[in-house]
């Protein structure tokens, strides 16, 4: 499903409700019952790539991670949105560059990427895990690459408990285009003021707000504990006693 077109009869909305946003403590005053929650994947369910890592990938290239993570930054949306193979995507990042790489780097490049982007966060899956059991709709909400998003099917059980997965590079749009977030909705099929966004970048979380679901800014475990708390939702991570053992759907 291609979310292109649905993305300009939203951006008008965007642009002026984005500056309708509350200071942090009002934004997370207590809230009617959550029945959804999306999580993004990237530094929130997984680690934020080692730099070691990083290294290793720059090196491919011959070139510094002072070089390598400006054009990696740049080029990653048409990535995670589709417009890109893994094959064509880094000989585009070889011509920016300025190297010639060959078909088995490539293949390197491809296996390196999807491995930094595995090292998952324990607790948060966890986490997920007792939401879901708690009878809460639950769904991953990432940009994401094909290659990255054939390897979390295929490797993760955890995604068990979610219910949808929603990648960037399969509905053709990327956060923070607010028709994914429309999208997401339509797929969790709950009311925006039931829906909780838990996002590491403040401008997702932002777009969020603008379409009316509750967001979280992840910035560690502890701190979102006391966003949830604030929030009043009763499963928190890190714990296994919560305040209510079941939510109705």
């Amino acid at each position: 499903m291609d979310l292109l077109d649905e993305s300009l009869r939203f951006r008008h909305d965007i642009h002026w409700s984005v500056f309708m946003v509350d200071e942090k403590d009002s934004r997370l005053a207590s809230a009617g019952p959550i029945r959804g929650v999306i999580l993004d994947y990237g530094e929130v369910l997984c680690s934020r790539p080692s730099p070691e890592a990083l290294a290793e990938m720059a090196g491919i290239f011959g070139i510094g991670e002072d070089k390598f993570l400006p054009i990696y930054r740049s080029s990653r949306n048409p990535y995670d949105r589709g417009d890109f193979t893994g094959h064509d995507y880094w000989l585009e990042f070889a011509r920016r560059a300025g190297v010639r790489i060959h078909t088995h780097q490539i293949e390197s490049l491809r296996r390196m990427d999807v491995q930094m982007w595995s090292n998952i966060n324990q607790e948060m899956t966890e986490w997920l895990a007792r939401i879901h059991s708690g009878g809460i709709k639950t769904a991953i909400l990432s940009n994401m690459q094909t290659d990255m998003a054939a390897h979390v099917r295929k490797n993760f059980a955890w995604l068990s408990h979610v219910d949808h997965q929603i990648f960037s590079c399969e509905v053709r749009a990327i956060k923070p285009d607010p028709a994914i977030y429309h999208h997401s909705l339509s797929m969790v099929k709950t009311a925006p003021s039931e829906t909780l966004f838990v996002d590491d970048r403040e401008e997702n979380i932002h777009a969020a707000r603008a379409a009316g679901i509750h967001g979280i800014v992840f910035e560690s475990l502890a701190q979102l504990r006391t966003d949830l708390q604030q929030l009043g939702f009763p499963i928190l991570p890190g714990s296994g006693v919560d305040g209510n053992s079941h939510i109705d759907r």
